[in-house]
């Protein structure tokens, strides 16, 4: 029986509002990303040009920690708050959070912290959205969405990947879940924010599509095997970056204070390793994984320190490009080990160990294939499916909730987060509860 136009309307007047408003977040998301991805390109450049600038990392640190300490109030809590805010709805995102984001981003890269660029945009287009809620006439109970539209929008814009921020946007609150309900504004905005980035010439990085590669059983053992060992990978990155900033709330160490102890380690780090290869994005690591130049075997780990040592003591910036290198560089070695060539499986691990570390399978196995080409999607989904396995009930946004297990039997509660989690293990092992 065919519809009557008066069942069709509430139909298309959803699709009407949330396209209109996922465009209108798309379009924020977008100009903010443009912005960030040309300040850090100059940002990068200059330090590349006066490798003496990383010696100022810890007075850096200090700016940053104090601008926080003092006027960040809840925006510190960063991708965390943005999470939790749509799982749970309690307060605002302050707006503050866009620009203290956008400043503390750029100061960690032009001084040669080991950061990325994701938290930076998800935290201005959610921040950005959640402020459009406060100036037009929407009702409170779809704040959420609007806050989902903004991950998408800035998630897709910044890594010219709208495929994947659109469903990243739905998939990253809940592990184990994807929240259907905002699938036309995380579409419209996630397409809407990548199309105002490139009409902005903002610069995305390119890479060699992947091979087309067909069913063989070796090759999936052997990719099945990469992914979770690429989990665990994420799962050594979560604890460590968690680890370090337990021992600062354990020491009660002054805030500000806490960037610039890691701004000098971070030095160290570089004196000792003697190559700037692992400060910043490391862009060109990936490069030289993926189009088989090849990378020191020890690349992924380097990179998985310089990273968590630079966020764990509150530097500002993301956790995705790192993941990217650190599973590039670690795709390629075991490319290597396994028999595999190991420009193909960096293409794998490229979005494996983030899938891991970001309970984001379907997203990261899109973003490959939207990075890399789709000749061998199959087994992109595979190594991020395995990555997402093994890195067990722990992320990188620790407000994640829970929808659903990894595992049958697992000890895990439906509706708690990954931080209440870690707290009531402690709190069953005799441990400081947080």
């Amino acid at each position: 029986m065919p519809l009557s136009p008066h069942r069709l309307f509430p139909f298309a007047q959803t699709a009407l509002k949330w396209g209109g408003l996922g465009a209108l977040v798309g379009t924020l998301a977008g100009v903010a990303s443009a912005v960030f991805l040309h300040a850090l390109a100059w940002a990068t450049a200059t330090r590349l040009a006066n490798p003496w600038l990383i010696a100022f990392l810890p007075l850096a640190g200090l700016a940053v920690g104090w601008g926080y300490w003092r006027f960040g109030g809840r925006a510190s809590q960063g991708n965390n708050l943005v999470i939790d805010e749509v799982n749970r709805d309690q307060e605002r995102i302050p707006l503050r959070m866009a620009p203290l984001v956008l400043v503390g981003t750029i100061v960690t890269h032009l001084f040669g912290g080991s950061a990325g660029r994701e938290g930076t945009a998800i935290q201005m287009g959610a921040s950005l959205a959640d402020s459009v809620r406060r100036i037009l006439p929407i009702p409170p109970a779809d704040r959420r969405l609007l806050i989902m539209a903004g991950i998408a929008g800035g998630f897709g814009s910044v890594f010219g990947v709208p495929a994947a921020g659109f469903i990243f946007g739905m998939e990253v609150q809940t592990v184990g879940r994807v929240r259907y309900e905002g699938l036309i504004p995380c579409l419209v905005a996630a397409y809407t924010g990548d199309w105002v980035t490139r009409a902005l010439g903002a610069p995305h990085s390119h890479y060699p599509a992947m091979p087309v590669v067909g069913m063989d059983g070796w090759l999936v053992a052997k990719v099945g095997l990469a992914g979770l060992i690429c989990g665990l990978v994420s799962m050594v990155f979560v604890e460590l970056v968690h680890a370090i900033k337990e021992i600062w709330r354990w020491q009660r160490v002054w805030p500000p204070l806490q960037p610039v102890l890691g701004g000098v380690v971070v030095v160290v780090l570089a004196a000792v390793v003697g190559s700037p290869d692992y400060l910043g994005l490391s862009l060109p690591l990936i490069q030289k994984s993926v189009d088989g130049t090849g990378v020191v075997a020890g690349a992924f780990a380097l990179k998985l320190l310089f990273t968590a040592v630079t966020l764990g003591c509150g530097y500002q910036g993301g956790e995705v490009t790192p993941l990217l290198v650190m599973g590039a560089t670690l795709g390629f070695t075991l490319g290597r080990v396994l028999g595999v060539d190991p420009a193909f499986m960096a293409s794998i691990g490229l979005v494996a160990v983030f899938a891991g570390a970001s309970n984001t399978p379907l997203a990261s196995a899109v973003m490959g294939i939207e990075l890399v080409g789709g000749g061998a999607a199959l087994y992109l989904f595979l190594g991020c499916a395995l990555a997402y396995f093994a890195s067990g009930h722990r992320g990188i946004y620790n407000t994640q909730s829970i929808g659903s297990a990894k595992a049958v039997g697992a000890d895990v509660q439906e509706g708690e987060n990954l931080r209440e989690l870690a707290t009531r293990r402690r709190g069953d092992e005799g441990g400081i509860s947080p």
